[in-house]
C-alpha cells in the first residue's frame, strides 16, 4: 500500500477518533455536573444529549462546506470545532456556555461522519479502499476506549476531575489539526466541483502512478454524470420505498438496542448495581476494550461470514444479555460483577453486528443515482434516535427503574430479530448494480 495514501487515511481517520471519544467522555463526568450545576432529570438529559443535538446539525449541514469549501477544510473546520469544544467545556463555569460548547463538539462529530469517510474513500486506490475507510470506525471505537481509560486515570482527583476529563480531548483536537497540513484535497473534488485538472493529477499520480490518467478521465465522466443524477433524482420514490424503509429501520434499531444509554450512563448503570464509582469507572473501560476487540473481529468476518448471519448472530446474543440485565434489575440477585460481565457480553454482541455491519449495510443498498442521499437518510435516522435515547434514559431509569427500562430495550432487539429473518436481503458477495435490482425490485 503505497505510504502517503496510508498517512493521509491514519490522519484524516483522527477525525474518528475525536468523534468517539467526544460521544463517550461525558460518561466520567455527567454525574460531577448534574451536582456542580444541581441540574434536575431534565437538564441533567439536555446536558448528555446535546452534543447528539449537534451532530444532527453537523450530518445535516456538513455536506454543504465539504462540496463549497473542499473536504480538506471542512476537515480543518471540524478539528477547530473540537479543540473550541474541549477548551470551553473544561473551563465554563455557566451552564447554558457548557451547553453551547458542547454543542459545538456534537457538530463536529456530526460533520466528521459525513466528512472523514468520503474523504478516505475518495484518495484511497479501489483495491484497498475497504479497509482504509474501515479505519474510521475503528477509530471511533478507539476513542471511546481512550475517552473511559482517561476518565478511570483522572477519575481518582478532586472535584473538578470531570473539567479534566472533558479538557484532555484538547491533545488529540491540536494533533489532528496540526497533521490536516499534512493531506492535499481531494482529487474528485478538485475536477468535479474546480476543474482544477492538473493539481488533481498530481495528488492521483501517487495513488495510481500506472493509471492516473484513466483515473482522471473517469472520474470526469462518471462523477459528473452521477452529481446530475443524485441532484435530478427523488430517494422517496415508489422505486427506493424497500431500501428506505430498511435504511430507517436499520438506523432505528441501532439505537433501541441501548447501547448509546450504555455508552453515556455505563459508570451510573455500574453504581446502580452497586459498585463503588472509581470500580464503575474501571469497568467502563473494560466496556470500550472489549468493543474495540470485537469491532476488529467483526471487521475480519463480515465479508466471510455475511452481514446478514452477523446480524441473526448478535441479535440472539443482545436478547439473552438485555433480558438477563433486566431480570437482575427486578429481582436484585446479581451482584454488581456479574452485571458488568452480562454487559461485556452485551457489548461484544452488538461490536460483533450492529456496530460493525450499520454503515456498511447502508452504504450498499441504495441504487446508485441516490445513494449519497440514502446515506443522508440513515445517518440523520440514527443521529436522531441517539439523541433521543440520550435524553430520556435517565428519566427512564429514574422513573421506570433499570428492570423495566433494559426490558424495553431487550423487546426492541426481539422485533429486530424477526426484521433480520424475515426482511433483511443478504449484501455479500454481490455488486452495487446486482443489489439495486435485487433489493429495488423487491
Amino acid at each position: 500500500m503505497n505510504r502517503k495514501v496510508l498517512l493521509w487515511s491514519v490522519v484524516v481517520a483522527l477525525g474518528g477518533f475525536l468523534f468517539g471519544f467526544d460521544t463517550a467522555v461525558i460518561s466520567g463526568a455527567e454525574q460531577s455536573i448534574q451536582t456542580y450545576w444541581s441540574l434536575s432529570a431534565f437538564e441533567h438529559g439536555l446536558t448528555v444529549s446535546i452534543a447528539l443535538i449537534g451532530t444532527i446539525l453537523g450530518a445535516l449541514l456538513g455536506r454543504f462546506p465539504s462540496e463549497k469549501l473542499g473536504r480538506k477544510k471542512t476537515l480543518i473546520l471540524i478539528a477547530v470545532l473540537y479543540l473550541l469544544s474541549s477548551i470551553g467545556t473544561a473551563l465554563a463555569t455557566n451552564w447554558y456556555i457548557f451547553l453551547l460548547f458542547r454543542l459545538l463538539g456534537g457538530i463536529g462529530v456530526g460533520a466528521s461522519s459525513v466528512t472523514a469517510p468520503i474523504y478516505i474513500s475518495e484518495i484511497s486506490p479501489a483495491k484497498s479502499r475497504g479497509k482504509l475507510v474501515a479505519m474510521f470506525q475503528f477509530n471511533i471505537v478507539l476513542g471511546i476506549l481512550v475517552s473511559y481509560l482517561t476518565n478511570y486515570l483522572i477519575g481518582m482527583e478532586g472535584e473538578n476531575s470531570w473539567r479534566w476529563m472533558l479538557g484532555v480531548q484538547v491533545v488529540p483536537s491540536l494533533i489532528f489539526l496540526l497533521m490536516l497540513r499534512l493531506v492535499p484535497e481531494s482529487p474528485r473534488w478538485l475536477i468535479l466541483k474546480k476543474n482544477r485538472i492538473a493539481e488533481a493529477e498530481e495528488v492521483l499520480k501517487i495513488i495510481n502512478p500506472e493509471g492516473y490518467k484513466e483515473d482522471v478521465n473517469m472520474i470526469r465522466q462518471d462523477a459528473v454524470q452521477v452529481a446530475g443524477e443524485e441532484d435530478n433524482t427523488s430517494l422517496f420514490t415508489r422505486k427506493n420505498r424497500f431500501p428506505v424503509f430498511l435504511a430507517v429501520s436499520f438506523a432505528v434499531f441501532n439505537q433501541v438496542s441501548g447501547i448509546n444509554a450504555i455508552i453515556y450512563y455505563a459508570p451510573r448503570i455500574f453504581e446502580m448495581t452497586g459498585l463503588g464509582k472509581q470500580s464503575s469507572l474501571l469497568s467502563s473501560v473494560g466496556i470500550g476494550a472489549v468493543n474495540l476487540l470485537f469491532t476488529l473481529i467483526a471487521l475480519n468476518f463480515i465479508d466471510r461470514f455475511g452481514r446478514r448471519t452477523l446480524m441473526m448472530i448478535g441479535s440472539f446474543g443482545l436478547i439473552l444479555t438485555l433480558g438477563l440485565v433486566s431480570r437482575a434489575f427486578y429481582l436484585n440477585d446479581f451482584g454488581g460483577l456479574m452485571i458488568t460481565v452480562l454487559l461485556l457480553v452485551y457489548i461484544a454482541f452488538f461490536a460483533f453486528s450492529q456496530g460493525a455491519v450499520i454503515w456498511v449495510f447502508i452504504s450498499e443498498i441504495f441504487p446508485n443515482q441516490v445513494r449519497a442521499k440514502g446515506q443522508t437518510l440513515g445517518s440523520l435516522t440514527h443521529w436522531v434516535m441517539a439523541a433521543i435515547v440520550a435524553f430520556s434514559f435517565p428519566m427512564l431509569a429514574e422513573s421506570l427503574g433499570g428492570g423495566n427500562t433494559f426490558l424495553f430495550f431487550c423487546i426492541m432487539m426481539v422485533v429486530q430479530l424477526l426484521f433480520v429473518w424475515k426482511l433483511m436481503p443478504e449484501t455479500k458477495g454481490k455488486s452495487l448494480e446486482q443489489l439495486e435490482h435485487s433489493i429495488v425490485m423487491h
